[in-house]
C-alpha cells in the first residue's frame, strides 16, 4: 500500500464517521477508541478505517470526508490548496508594490501552481507521504496518541495489505517526538507546504490551545505568508 493509498483510506475513514459509525465532537475518533476499543465500529467500507480514522477525529476532518470522495480523495486536498493558493496569488498581484520579500519568493509564476491534483504519479506519491506525515503529527499535537493507542494503530496496520517499508515508516512516525520543524522539512515546494498545512487543519481542533499553538508553529516553520495561511484556513473552514 502506497502513501497515496493510505491517505485515501484515511479519507474513507472520515466517511465512515460521517455515516454515524464514529462519535461526535472534536477528537471523536480518538474518543471512540478510548471508550470501546472496538476498531470494527468504524465500518468495513474502509479496510484501515479504524486505524487511520483515529487521525481524522476533528469536526473539520469529518466534514471534509465528503469532499475528499467527491473530488477524488487525495486530489481534494490539491483542489482546495490550489484554490487558496490562487486566491492568495491574485491578492498578491494586486498589492505587488507592497509585498514582502518572503511573499515575493514564495509565490509561483501564474499558471504554474503544481498542487497534488496536477502532478504525475511519482510526484503524487511524494506529496501524499508528506501530507500523511503532516496529519500524523497534527494528530499527536494534543497528546491523545498514548502508547496503548499507538499499539492499536500498529496492530490494525499489520492487517493491511501494506508495503512493509511504508508500514514501518508510518509506525516510526507515530513514535517520533512531535517536531514541527522536522515536519516542515518535508515541504519541498510552496504548494506542498500549503497542502501539508491544509492537511494538518483537517485533523486538529483549533479550540484547543495546544493544537492551535502547534498549527501556528508549523505555519512558521513552513514559511507560509500570513495571507496564504488565512486563505488555507478559509478553505478548510468552508467544509464546516
Amino acid at each position: 500500500m502506497s502513501a497515496q493509498s493510505m491517505l485515501e483510506q484515511l479519507f474513507k475513514s472520515g466517511m465512515s464517521l460521517l455515516d454515524g459509525k464514529g462519535t461526535g465532537g472534536a477528537g471523536g475518533a480518538a474518543s471512540a477508541v478510548k471508550s470501546a476499543m472496538n476498531w470494527g465500529q468504524f465500518g468495513g467500507g474502509a479496510a484501515s478505517g479504524g486505524a487511520l480514522g483515529l487521525l481524522l477525529g476533528s469536526k473539520r476532518g469529518r466534514s471534509f470526508g465528503g469532499k475528499a470522495l467527491q473530488y477524488g480523495s487525495v486530489a481534494a486536498l490539491g483542489v482546495m490548496a490550489f484554490k487558496a493558493y490562487s486566491i492568495w496569488q491574485q491578492k498578491q498581484a494586486a498589492s505587488a508594490p507592497t509585498q514582502s520579500p518572503q511573499q515575493a519568493g514564495f509565490a509561483a509564476a501564474p499558471g504554474q501552481v503544481r498542487t497534488v491534483d496536477r502532478l504525475p504519479a511519482p510526484q503524487v506519491e511524494v506529496h501524499s507521504q508528506a501530507m500523511l506525515l503532516a496529519m500524523i503529527a497534527a494528530a499527536k499535537s494534543d497528546g491523545h496518541l498514548d502508547e496503548r493507542e499507538r499499539a492499536l494503530v500498529e496492530a490494525e496496520l499489520a492487517r493491511l495489505d501494506a508495503d512493509p517499508v511504508m508500514r514501518n515508516w508510518f509506525e516510526d512516525q507515530l513514535r517520533r517526538p512531535l517536531d514541527p520543524a522536522e515536519v516542515a522539512r518535508a515541504a519541498t515546494t510552496p504548494e506542498l507546504a500549503s497542502e501539508m498545512y491544509l492537511a494538518s487543519l483537517l485533523v486538529v481542533d483549533e479550540s484547543s490551545f495546544m493544537e492551535r499553538a502547534y498549527l501556528d508553529e508549523l505555519a512558521r516553520q513552513l514559511r507560509l505568508p500570513d495571507g496564504l495561511k488565512v486563505e488555507l484556513e478559509a478553505q478548510a473552514g468552508a467544509g464546516l
